[in-house]
């Protein structure tokens, strides 16, 4: 007969995410920010227009874009009993809302326009569950403070590309960061996406974030 110390201990079943998350973004900076913090979401793009909407303020504009693009993604039969989280950003400068410039010229003249000033980057977000169509949203604002980069900066910030793939034509992550002087409220607002108002949408649909929540989501 077996000793008690020799017996095998039943061994716990592996822990997995209680429900499917969907990301309606295409965002690589979205995405990083769910994996860091312990989520393996599904990626399903949106192709929403965003040229095509509209709304009274830059707030309520990117809240109205988040909406758009979750419910797009949330009619897919892929996206079928998952959470989808829809986001869009657009800074706020002199009360204008403004999104990704057109072209390098375009981004060249908005960083010469926010050079030593301060703009608002709001992020609207929309959680949609397609279990049972509940959702909600809402719109998080941080404050960023713009340095002062020279015009040889400006150019050789321009000539990589990257403003003209993000909200604003900078991001807090990328090669613009030495030219943020500082924020004020939630950093993940401004790389696309905040964690805390994430949980509270969440929460407002009855669902924990722990139980989200994935041990393997890639780094």
């Amino acid at each position: 007969m077996a000793s008690p110390t020799s017996q095998q201990q039943p061994q716990s079943r592996p822990y997995a995410p209680a429900r499917r998350l969907v990301l309606a973004s295409a965002s690589p900076a979205r995405l990083g920010l769910l994996r860091q913090a312990g989520f393996a979401p599904e990626v399903i793009v949106s192709g929403v227009d965003e040229d095509a909407l509209s709304a009274p303020t830059p707030g309520e504009l990117a809240r109205v874009l988040a909406e758009a693009k979750a419910q797009a993604v949330a009619a897919l039969p892929q996206a079928a009993d998952a959470l989808v989280v829809g986001c869009d950003s657009v800074l706020e400068l002199d009360g204008e809302p403004l999104g990704k410039p057109a072209d390098g010229e375009e981004a060249t003249a908005r960083w010469k326009a926010m050079r030593g000033r301060s703009g608002v980057l709001q992020t609207g977000h929309c959680v949609l569950d397609t279990r049972d169509g509940a959702g909600t949203s809402a719109t998080a604002g941080t404050t960023v403070h713009f340095g002062e980069p020279s015009d040889e900066e400006i150019a050789a910030y321009v000539a990589t590309g990257e403003p003209v793939h993000v909200a604003g034509a900078f991001t807090l992550d990328g090669r613009s960061a030495p030219f943020i002087r500082g924020i004020e409220g939630d950093h993940g607002t401004v790389i696309g996406l905040s964690l805390p108002l994430l949980r509270e949408l969440l929460t407002r649909l009855g669902v924990r974030i722990t139980d989200l929540w994935a041990p393997d989501a890639p780094a």
